[in-house]
């Protein structure tokens, strides 16, 4: 089943960019420290923050000062994905986007923090 995904270019204290995944109802949320990776090899900190509504996929704008996340927001992709695999510590989606296409990996890292995960594109 095609569910959507977005990824924000965010402007906040520190520049990263939001990967936003659709479950449940909700957009299932990680903050990469590094533009996502667009070839094989490539693997990126990705961590863990708190779910967002669906309807924040389409949010362009400016997080005022003085609310969370305050800083410049924009779509930096978005399109749909096919989840091939979760379990506890991976996902495996295969991403339909102007930038993102093809087959990625979320894993859990086992021990180093409860949010940490690493983003890489599997080929």
């Amino acid at each position: 089943m095609d569910t959507i995904f977005a990824v924000h270019e965010h402007h906040a204290s520190h520049l990263h960019w939001d990967l936003r995944i659709e479950e449940n109802g909700i957009l299932t949320s990680f903050a990469l420290p590094k533009e996502p990776p667009l070839e094989h090899g490539k693997k990126n900190l990705a961590i863990k923050v708190e779910d967002h509504p669906l309807s924040y996929a389409g949010f362009e704008g400016t997080i005022p000062e003085g609310y969370y996340g305050a800083g410049e927001v924009k779509i930096w992709d978005k399109g749909k994905y096919n989840l091939i695999r979760k379990d506890k510590s991976k996902y495996i989606l295969d991403f339909e986007g102007d930038k993102l296409k093809g087959e990625y990996t979320l894993l859990k890292f086992t021990k180093a923090g409860e949010n940490n995960w690493l983003f890489f594109k599997n080929r």
